[in-house]
């Protein structure tokens, strides 16, 4: 439908992260205006960075021209792997790790990341959560919208600019892949909103599966209010934990009066997961990729796709002392495991701690509204008349090979389910408008510099929390409450002035959440629930964003070259058949499920 005016890698943190700038030139100013830097990157000083740039500069208009390109190669393999040491599994792995090799870079390099699809059985596609993508849409990894799967056996290059810094991640978007290890996280390194001395680099927590993460999602396509989806086995902090007397801590080695950068992420499949470090609170400092007004806090909730970029001073007695990393009950979480890890003080001899755990852990499934270091606003006099609701929606539909009811989640109706092979993007290429209705996509006026969206739960759908993610841009997060919203009623409670932004945010389990955000990026964009259980079952809508401007991928190019490859691979008849959205259930099942979900 037209709408009209709306809109280096860590290993056991043996190493720390360097940050520090290279030469730059403005993107949008001639080098003779560009003001004195006073001040250079370091312990004291983290909100400068290079000439021209800081804490204060705007990175949705300027970023640096590094002239410096940063190369990855990326390699997929089915292999095995038992991070835990309780259970030997099927994993996916990048470079035969979980998580996979950092990618690190500074704000404004260029980007070339080589990725070779070693599997036996699988396609894929690797997304880099959070970044932009400004104008380059096609990078964005995610299959059936802005590219055709990647077949086995062949490789591609994503290229782009960082045009923003802070932490995320990177995954696979095909199947439930990344469930089986197939990530990594991202530092661009960049200036801070508050100082530190060591910069640990990224920390990730993620529940972990016995299942592997396809079997995990056919039992969750069974799921009903009395048999929900399955739970996870264990939380692992950084790749690992232990399991009764099974596997390892994680150990972090700090200094007595050092301030040390934190990088918590979370690539979970299903649980928003709350993290504390004993004896230290947090600072954060960025939550996504926007960066923050410095706020302290015992514990933070991190939701699934979610960063949170934290400072910590080492000022307790010499000792060890517990991170934990726990399934948050009330985001309707939950798993059979605690995620812990180790921090020791230098002279201190490692050992598990007796430390115990600080106080203000989170009650409710609620994202903070800290305030955005770069302020923004919203223009509120075209809300009422603009703002276009997506609600979000729970049924069942029985399968007719097995007469099993199998769960379906829609935005405005509709289960997304997309042709890993047949991609939006190629739609376009070969001015194809025909767009198939479980495409989910809304095309949005090329006029319109706005768009604003009420995400609401619909009346019959189970009060869940979902984590959206919203791929291109940041979502500028006027508000959320309980119940249905009313324009009448909600909108004097909105935000228009610089409203916190992030490219993840809750839904509330029985509300609604209205965002906005620039129709600033011409692309095909995924806005899509981050629980891969719910994706999967087709909870995802795309954006198609000033498509007169998008860079569409040349004929007979490398672009092309693949979704040949993979129509290719698809004739000869895969050992999978898709079976699910395409990225992550689809409906009906190309496969027959057992009558009993104990046979998965």
């Amino acid at each position: 439908m037209k709408l009209f005016n709306i809109g280096a890698a860590l290993l056991g943190f043996s190493s720390v992260i360097s940050s520090s700038p290279l030469h730059v030139e403005r993107m949008d100013t001639s080098p003779a205006l560009i003001k004195k830097q006073t001040c250079t990157h370091g312990p004291t000083s983290r909100d400068c960075w290079s000439p021209g740039f800081d804490a204060n500069t705007d990175m949705y208009t300027s970023w640096p021209n590094t002239g410096r390109t940063v190369r990855y190669d990326l390699t997929i393999t089915n292999t095995t792997c038992n991070p835990d040491g309780s259970f030997l599994r099927t994993c996916l792995l990048i470079n035969n790790k979980m998580p996979g090799p950092t990618i690190i870079g500074n704000w404004g390099d260029t980007f070339e990341i080589t990725i070779r699809n070693n599997m036996q059985h699988n396609g894929t596609s690797i997304h880099w959560h959070g970044l932009r993508q400004l104008n380059s849409n096609t990078e964005d990894g995610v299959n059936g919208i802005t590219e055709c799967a990647l077949a086995p056996g062949d490789s591609k290059i994503y290229r782009f600019r960082a045009t923003e810094y802070g932490t995320s991640w990177y995954h696979s978007h095909f199947s439930a892949q990344y469930g089986d290890g197939t990530l990594g996280t991202i530092i661009i390194n960049g200036p801070a909103t508050a100082n530190y001395d060591v910069d640990l680099g990224t920390y990730t927590v993620q529940d972990w599966y016995h299942l592997t993460g396809f079997q995990a999602a056919a039992r969750a396509a069974l799921f009903s209010l009395s048999a929900p989806p399955p739970t996870g086995d264990n939380i692992l902090v950084n790749g690992t934990n232990k399991k009764g007397t099974t596997g390892k801590y994680n150990n972090v080695a700090i200094e007595s009066g050092k301030k040390y950068r934190l990088r918590l992420v979370n690539p979970s499949v299903d649980i928003a997961i709350r993290v504390s470090l004993d004896g230290h609170p947090f600072t954060v400092i960025a939550t996504d990729f926007v960066p923050v007004q410095p706020y302290d806090s015992n514990w933070v909730l991190i939701g699934i796709g979610q960063r949170y970029d934290v400072v910590f001073t080492a000022n307790q007695t010499a000792g060890n002392y517990w991170f934990r990393a726990e399934a948050h009950n009330p985001c309707i979480s939950f798993n059979n495991g605690v995620g812990r890890s180790i921090f020791t003080y230098k002279t201190a001899t490692l050992a598990d701690p007796t430390s115990v755990a600080l106080s203000g852990a989170p009650t409710t499934c609620e994202d903070p509204r800290p305030t955005p270091k770069i302020a923004k606003n919203v223009p509120k006099d075209t809300f009422r008349v603009q703002a276009q609701n997506l609600p979000v929606a729970f049924d069942n539909a029985t399968v007719a090979t097995n007469n099993q009811s199998i769960v379906l989640w829609t935005i405005n109706g509709t289960s997304m389910i997309i042709d890993p092979a047949e991609p939006t993007l190629e739609y376009m290429a070969k001015s194809n408008t025909n767009y198939p209705k479980n495409y989910n996509l809304i095309e949005i006026s090329d006029t319109a510099t706005w768009t604003y969206w009420v995400i609401q739960q619909a009346p019959n759908a189970p009060k869940i929390p979902h984590p959206i993610h919203l791929h291109g841009h940041d979502m500028y997060v006027l508000g959320k409450g309980q119940g249905q919203f009313d324009v009448d009623v909600h909108l004097a409670s909105l935000q228009f002035t610089n409203p916190p932004r992030r490219d993840v945010h809750h839904l509330p389990a029985d509300g609604w959440l209205v965002i906005a955000y620039p129709t600033d990026n011409p692309g095909a964009w995924l806005m899509h629930c981050h629980i891969a259980f719910h994706v999967a079952m087709g909870l995802s809508v795309q954006f198609v964003e000033r498509e007169s401007e998008i860079n569409l991928p040349a004929p007979n190019s490398g672009w092309f070259h693949t979704c040949t490859n993979y129509e290719n691979y698809i004739r000869n008849k895969p050992v999978y058949p898709q079976d699910d959205s395409g990225l992550k259930k689809r409906w009906p099942p190309a496969l027959d499920y057992p009558t009993s979900p104990a046979l998965l």
